[in-house]
């Protein structure tokens, strides 16, 4: 039996095709390689009844995501606004002088981005921002928990395409949970990695471990990670304009450590949601914080880029430690005694996955529309890095998956083009 459509890979950008599709009439097949849905949506319970967000958490540009209309038609609870902030540096808590300070040197990074954006010229985050500047290990730090990659990595044209409107939405009841809700009664095959795509005839056909399945469009939402490592092979190659857009975007490293407390230890002053920790310390990677999101008594640790990458493959209990040491010189030695549970992320090491989120190398920003351009009309490819302005987020991949799915309901004369 040949389907309308396949579609590789039960994430965001993958349910958000299949919904699409089914409204449109097609006769798909939504495969999965890992054993759930959700792909980089993910949550668990760090304690009864308290969610933890593994990958995505946030509504990003958050008046521009459709998230927030899917949360609300399911009743999860999100905060609005801006979170508080606070700094610490060094052995103290940051005084105005110092985070007016650090405000002017962020603003100041971000105009120079800009402007080496519009510019052209293929340069990389690091070579258009201050590298001796005392607050430079803080913007360098946000870069690798925006991108997952490190500033040398990253081309600047990714920051200023990227659609940002400062609304940064988390949900308490999990971002993961949100997306599987969305996905009840979408029909997926778990535990169908698909291994083999030939489309040398007019019916493509697909290998994996439950059987071949034909259909006459394929559409492939797995992560370039995926993709890169040469996991999936097509049967004739890819056109070497696809291949290129591949490497440019590979994905990079954005782990989080979580620590639940007995009770809370970090007392009324301090503030709720983001607290940034040790940061300027010389030859010493910085860790922001999240605190006792939505009253809960848990924190959690950012790490992204290469020191991700490094943390990971040194452990959990390194993680776990690590955070701890940083939590320790702002709140006092007491906090190591009230921690009941741990979770560490991996996803450089998730099979399915093989990392977080993409970042274009610089000057390769151009490839994520590259990425998305269908081959023969019959290969089509979407998620978030094909997203060219809500790249590595959520969102960027559901909108992909719906635009992918009518693009291949018109390819196959079910709809008219607009």
């Amino acid at each position: 039996m040949s389907h309308d459509l396949v579609i590789v890979g039960a994430g965001a950008a993958g349910l958000a095709a299949a919904r699409t599709a089914g409204e449109l009439g097609l006769d798909y097949v939504l495969l999965e390689a890992s054993h759930r849905i959700g792909g980089r949506g993910y949550t668990e319970e760090i304690a009864p009844g308290v969610a933890f967000d593994l990958g995505c958490h946030w509504m990003h540009s958050a008046s521009l995501n459709p998230f927030v209309a899917i949360a609300d038609r399911f009743g999860f609870t999100y905060r609005t606004g801006t979170y508080p902030r606070g700094l610490f540096v060094d052995d103290h808590w940051a005084s105005e002088e110092e985070r007016a300070s650090l405000d002017a040197f962020m603003d100041q990074c971000a105009a120079a981005i800009a402007a080496a954006a519009r510019a052209g010229g293929g340069l990389s985050v690091a070579d258009v921002t201050e590298r001796e500047n005392r607050w430079t290990p803080v913007h360098d730090h946000f870069v690798t928990l925006g991108s997952s990659a490190d500033p040398d990595q990253v081309a600047v044209e990714d920051s200023q395409n990227y659609q940002d409107t400062g609304e940064n939405w988390p949900i308490k009841d999990g971002f993961g949970n949100l997306i599987a809700r969305y996905a009840e009664g979408i029909p997926v095959t778990l535990n169908c990695a698909v291994r083999r795509i030939d489309w040398t005839g007019r019916t493509i056909e697909l290998d994996t471990p439950k059987g071949k399945v034909a259909a006459k469009r394929v559409l492939v939402t797995v992560s370039t990670g995926i993709l890169g490592a040469g996991d999936i092979r097509f049967d004739p190659a890819l056109p070497a304009w696809k291949e290129a857009a591949i490497a440019a975007l590979p994905l990079g490293t954005h782990n989080r450590i979580g620590l639940l407390f007995e009770r809370d230890i970090f007392g009324p002053d301090c503030p709720r949601g983001g607290v940034f920790v040790d940061f300027v310390e010389p030859g010493r990677e910085g860790m922001a914080f999240a605190l006792n999101a939505f009253g809960q008594n848990y924190a959690v640790g950012y790490t992204g880029g290469r020191h991700a990458v490094w943390l990971e493959r040194a452990g959990q209990a390194v993680a776990v430690d690590l955070a701890l040491e940083r939590l320790v010189k702002a709140f006092g030695s007491e906090i190591r005694r009230r921690v009941t549970r741990t979770i560490v992320t991996a996803w450089n090491g998730d099979p399915w996955t093989k990392g977080s989120y993409s970042a274009a190398q610089p000057g390769q920003a151009h490839q994520r529309a590259e990425l998305g351009r269908p081959v023969d009309d019959r290969l089509f490819f979407a998620g978030e890095a094909t997203s060219t302005n809500f790249m590595s987020t959520a969102q960027g991949a559901y909108l992909t998956g719906i635009a992918a799915a009518s693009d291949i309901a018109r390819s196959l004369g079910l709809v008219t083009a607009a």
